[in-house]
């Protein structure tokens, strides 16, 4: 973990976004008080973004949901 002063940070932010990229965590002071802490983003175990990732697919037991609402207007037509 390093730690910078919020003039610093700001004169060299591209460099030291660089340093984060490649692991490291900056802690940001102002008037020697902690600010902000820059981390890398988490990646997931699979190393894709988790909103990257598809999505869960839900499987039920039983007709389609198509089916279903087929069946459902069928029956409506009827009353």
């Amino acid at each position: 973990m390093k730690t910078v002063q919020f003039t610093e940070f700001r004169k060299h932010a591209s460099d030291m976004l660089t340093d984060v990229e490649q692991g490291e965590t900056l802690v940001v002071l102002r008037h020697g008080r902690p600010i902000a802490e820059v981390s890398p983003v988490p990646q997931t175990t699979e190393g894709t973004l988790s909103w990257k990732r598809p999505a869960l697919r839900l499987i039920t037991r039983g007709g389609t949901l198509s089916t279903a609402i087929r069946e459902e207007r069928a029956h409506e037509s009827l009353l």
